[in-house]
């Protein structure tokens, strides 16, 4: 098990080739591996349902002659290929078309020291320990009054991590792990049956939820979605419960991605320093939070990262830009450089959040005579070239300022911008996710029903 926390073979890899390329008449080059391990148990029914474990490595270089530029990769390390492996990116970068953004990042941006993240559990389960998590999950799943039928519980452990070295002198590596829990319960009969889930994610299996409180709240909302009722079409305020409020960030990150905004495919490429959320709203990008579900020390190309407000104040303030996207749009790249082994690096985010309000979750709705709270999202049913937004919902409806009937079978539609301008977030911030926002009310919105 040591051996794969070990990264100095990759770390030797990567220099190996880096030297071929630059042997075989690459300008400059980077050079990156991935390392990913996982272990994962299913259990149905009392009964282990399936049991998987992989592992490998995916090395990936990059070279670039002029501003002509060639990716290889392989997931095969045994040999000795690296010169031709090296010679084959360089005749691939020959016959290339140029790209006059493309280019290492500037060597004043590369990370000079890495904060120490708190990324790696070296505790991970072994098979027995994973199965014994899934029952706990299931038994309590089933357990839950109206529940019928269990659609299955998992729980899984892994690490990955990165290694990039360049031609210009960054060398970096890190490594994280993660672990998980999840349930699936079935509640009711026949045509009737509802289905709900829930799930823990995090690098270290202290920071998990108890097995036993996600069967539990799995097998509670599936019983709470029994009976659901239809509305008819209306314009009502909508609330997204905490759960799926991060999709509203997500909508606007995708839209202030700088590959987007220089293809002028956004519907934000001109919103840049705009007010475009209420004064009270801040979301923020941190890819140095303390044990974070997306930290990393550095970016695909080497660059530090820092705590960053996309919208501080209601105002958009940057856009995620990697180095090829910031000299297109004429500006400094961000940080925000993400790639696998077989691409270049592209712009997007780390860990996001939008910040709490003042109002319990409660608060938020006491004055809504008639509204929409939110629980579960169909479909992406956003478009990011125009902003209208459109997709298929379930959960409650709210009368007199209180959740009462299940619904199901509905749409909300609207605009991105005209939502946005009306987000108003309670103080119910948690963060299990990559993307986190509390419960958020949103006004105005069309419920198309019956």
């Amino acid at each position: 098990m040591d051996s794969l926390f070990d990264q100095s073979p990759l770390i030797a890899l990567a220099e190996r080739l880096i030297k071929a390329a630059r042997a075989a008449g690459a300008d400059s080059a980077d050079a990156v591996a991935m390392r990913s391990v996982s272990q994962s148990v299913e259990v149905r029914d009392g009964a282990v349902e399936e049991s998987e474990r992989s592992e490998g490595d995916d090395m990936g270089l990059r070279v670039l002659i002029g501003r002509k530029q060639a990716v290889v990769s392989t997931n095969d390390m045994s040999g000795d290929g690296i010169t031709a492996l090296a010679e084959r990116a360089v005749a691939m970068a020959r016959v290339a078309p140029e790209d006059k953004y493309a280019g290492l990042a500037d060597p004043a941006l590369l990370a000079k020291r890495f904060p120490e993240l708190d990324l790696f559990d070296r505790e991970l389960p072994d098979v027995s320990a994973l199965e014994a998590i899934a029952r706990r999950a299931e038994d309590a799943g089933r357990a839950v009054r109206g529940v019928s039928k269990s659609g299955g519980a998992s729980a899984s452990a892994g690490i990955g991590g990165m290694v990039l070295l360049t031609s210009h002198g960054f060398s970096g590596a890190y490594l994280g792990s993660r672990h998980s829990v999840s349930m699936q319960a079935i509640a009711g009969e026949g045509t009737a049956m509802e289905t709900d889930y829930d799930y823990s994610s995090a690098l270290h299996a202290s920071d998990l939820d108890a097995p036993e409180k996600i069967g539990r709240h799995a097998g509670e909302k599936a019983v709470a979605k029994l009976n659901p009722r239809k509305v008819s079409t209306k314009k009502v305020p909508v609330v997204f419960d905490w759960s799926v409020a991060g999709s509203i960030v997500g909508h606007l990150v995708s839209a202030i991605n700088g590959a987007s905004v220089a293809r002028k495919t956004s519907f934000l490429k001109d919103k840049l320093g705009e007010r475009i959320f209420g004064s009270a709203i801040n979301i923020i990008d941190d890819p140095l939070r303390h044990r974070g579900l997306r930290s990393r020390p550095f970016d695909a190309e080497g660059v530090a990262g820092k705590r960053m407000a996309l919208i501080e104040n209601g105002v958009l303030k940057t856009w995620l830009l990697d180095s090829a996207t910031a000299r297109e749009l004429g500006l400094v790249t961000t940080g925000h450089a993400g790639r696998s082994a077989s691409s270049t690096p592209s712009p997007g985010p780390t860990n996001l959040h939008l910040e709490p309000g003042t109002l319990r979750p409660e608060e938020l709705i006491e004055d809504i005579e008639e509204g929409f709270y939110i629980t579960d999202l169909i479909g992406s049913g956003a478009n990011m070239v125009t902003g209208d937004y459109s997709r298929g919902a379930s959960g409650f409806w709210i009368e007199k300022g209180q959740r009462t009937y299940p619904v199901s079978e509905v749409t909300i539609a609207g605009h991105l911008l005209d939502m946005f301008r009306t987000v108003t977030p309670a103080n119910d911030l948690r963060f299990r996710y990559g993307t986190n926002a509390p419960t958020l009310r949103l006004e105005g919105l069309t419920i198309a029903g019956v």
